[in-house]
């Protein structure tokens, strides 16, 4: 099909300058000489893992340069960190290249890398495991194994040194994973700080950018990073971290006490990847496909076409919550009725839908339903625990033909807690239900593995009242928590609470927060009365590309997406920067007709000199 060209929605971000790194960086990082290399297939990125004195260490780097420092590499089993006084054993490896397809960014996974498994005995228990290695072109992950089949409590005894003059971002654990980041030079993080990942890092001497994160988190506790106040951040699993204040508001003083207990485990023990993506510039890690590449794909019986599998249908919603409107069975009943005059494909209804009968509530899905209009019901996980009442919440939604569910107050990545995940993602699958969570913890590819987990929370989006400016962090998430994967951000607000951000800025964000459902937190109304509706109605949810979206020498960010077979209205007054833009409609065909817009700009001043926000450094 012919790609059509349009006018592309960028967002700018100006990185700000960088302190001069103390001591030198930019000689090439030695191997020892008795490590394992492992190389990405271009060449750029290297992992070594080695013994120093016993203790197994590794360190990766890009273009000789690092980007991990020497760090910690082991797992500990009921105490025992299996990493200190270790004997390694056969190396194996092998390679990977493939492609498979995917959503969010772009609609095609590159899944190439350089592997090895490495064995190691543990000298002083006898333990056996394996530390599985991938090394990518835009970044690197790895894994413990530790077979088995007694019930055992594994520990983190990970570690990750970043190189002195490195500059951080990150947010602390407070607000679970719905914090606002922070910019600061790595000597000055202190000891114990918490960071809720991805934390992103640029690298000293505009050698690059990382980010560290996880990936396959399943049957385990979720990873944060604490700073060690010395350059190195540690892995602490779900049981060390800080309870959330969201989860001490909901949840007893002694589900606080039982989620600090380490979980433990009947079998081998596979942990999560830990994966650090890395490159040159911002693209690489924009558009780096390694958290979804170490995931597990989609099962077949309950998937048969992955992605593609028809009822997993990405879209845009409305949702009466942040900018008024009626809350009543009639009111809302409106809102799905603007949905379709925007050409949205869902509503998502918050819990107010507890309160009307059955009789209600059918004929509520059932006028959604002849407008062509999918029902999202809002949900609190804990009343999801019993897995009895969670069948039953879910094969209600699958007898009214209900869409989705929007599952709401997780605030803690304790392994009971990623096991109820799984368990709702599993239950929904088999009953061809979709699935947003609220008050979730970060994506790590289980949009892979599960399909119909559109998007999740895990973000300072617009539920919350900023306190400061939106600018600075709408610049910083698509470099931080988004390279996680898809977060529902809830964008285009258009009255005050979009507080110093333009109209323009507000609709860019639609295109650059990636969300497979995109929920949109203006009333239905207020968008429709918006100069710029045509453009609103033109935004997907989903991208077949995003190109080139940095540019080094003025480390300007554009994020700029790629979607195939429509027409997008001209966005020169949202941004300033015009660029090539395809699209392939993916879910549900909107009904209107698919033609070039005119496009209706907020301002008339020349697009070259027009910018969202520039603010003066990238930090939050």
């Amino acid at each position: 099909m012919a790609r059509l060209a349009a006018a592309a929605i960028a967002f700018s971000i100006t990185v700000g300058a960088v302190a001069v790194a103390r001591g030198s960086t930019s000689a090439d990082v030695p191997a020892p000489a008795d490590a394992v290399a492992v190389k990405s297939p271009a060449g750029h990125l290297s992992f070594e893992i080695w013994q120093d004195a016993a203790r197994l260490r590794y360190q990766l780097s890009l273009d000789g340069r690092p980007v991990l420092a020497p760090s910690a590499a082991g797992i500990l089993i009921d105490g025992v960190n299996l990493g200190d006084g270790v004997a390694r054993g056969s190396v194996q490896r092998s390679s990977t290249n493939r492609e498979y397809p995917t959503r969010g960014v772009h609609s095609a996974a590159h899944d190439r890398s350089n592997d090895a498994r490495i064995e190691f005995r543990h000298a002083k228990s006898g333990t056996r495991f394996s530390m599985e290695v991938r090394v990518f072109d835009d970044g690197a992950a790895f894994r413990y194994v530790v077979p088995g089949s007694a019930t055992r409590t594994p520990d983190e005894a990970t570690t990750f040194r970043l190189p002195d003059g490195a500059i951080v971002w990150s947010h602390d654990l407070h607000g679970h994973y719905e914090g606002v980041h922070v910019r600061r030079a790595l000597a000055d993080v202190p000891a114990g700080d918490w960071a809720a990942p991805p934390v992103t890092f640029k690298l000293p001497d505009d050698a690059g950018y990382a980010s560290i994160t996880e990936a396959a988190l399943t049957g385990f506790a979720g990873m944060a990073l604490q700073a060690d106040g010395r350059g190195e951040y540690v892995a602490r699993l779900g049981h060390d971290h800080p309870p959330s204040y969201p989860y001490t508001l909901r949840y007893k003083p002694e589900d606080v006490q039982r989620v600090s207990i380490a979980a433990k485990i009947t079998g081998p023990v596979t942990t999560p990847w830990r994966v650090i993506l890395a490159g040159r510039d911002l693209n690489a890690l924009v558009n780096a496909d390694v958290i979804h590449n170490v995931s597990a794909p989609p099962d077949a019986a309950l998937f048969p076409q992955g992605q593609a599998t028809p009822w997993v249908r990405p879209g845009r919603a409305v949702w009466r919550y942040l900018d008024g409107g009626d809350n009543t069975y009639d009111g809302l009943e409106q809102f799905t009725d603007l949905a379709a005059t925007l050409g949205f494909e869902y509503h998502v209804v918050e819990g107010i839908w507890q309160r009307w009968t059955p009789e209600q509530l059918k004929a509520f899905v059932d006028h959604a339903t002849e407008r062509h209009i999918g029902i999202f019901l809002w949900k609190d996980s804990r009343a999801l625990r019993d897995p009895a009442a969670r069948h039953a919440f879910l094969q209600q939604c699958h007898d009214l033909g209900v869409a989705g569910a929007k599952i709401d107050f997780f605030d803690h990545e304790a392994k009971e807690m990623i096991d109820l995940y799984d368990a709702i993602l599993r239950e929904a699958a088999e009953l061809h239900v979709m699935l947003d969570f609220h008050g979730a913890n970060k994506p790590t590819g289980g949009d892979r593995t599960w399909p119909n987990e559109l998007t999740r929370e895990g973000i300072y989006g617009f539920e919350h009242r900023n306190s400061g400016a939106w600018g600075p962090h709408d610049t910083t998430i698509p470099f931080t928590r988004l390279l996680a994967g898809p977060a529902d951000f809830t964008p285009v607000v258009l009255g005050d609470r979009r507080k110093e951000t333009s109209w323009a800025h507000q609709i860019s964000s639609a295109a650059v927060f990636t969300s497979p459902l995109l929920v949109y937190g203006g009333h239905p109304r207020s968008l429709i009365d918006n100069p710029a509706v045509e453009i609103i109605k033109s935004i997907p949810a989903v991208w077949d590309e995003t190109p080139r979206v940095v540019h080094r020498g003025t480390e300007r960010g554009h994020s700029a997406h790629d979607h195939g077979t429509r027409e997008v209205p001209d966005a020169g007054p949202l941004c300033g920067v015009l660029r090539a833009r395809r699209s392939r409609q993916r879910g549900r065909r909107p009904r209107r007709a698919r033609r070039r817009h005119a496009g209706r700009h907020v301002d008339d001043r020349p697009a070259r000199r027009r910018r969202l926000y520039r603010p003066p450094d990238a930090g939050g």
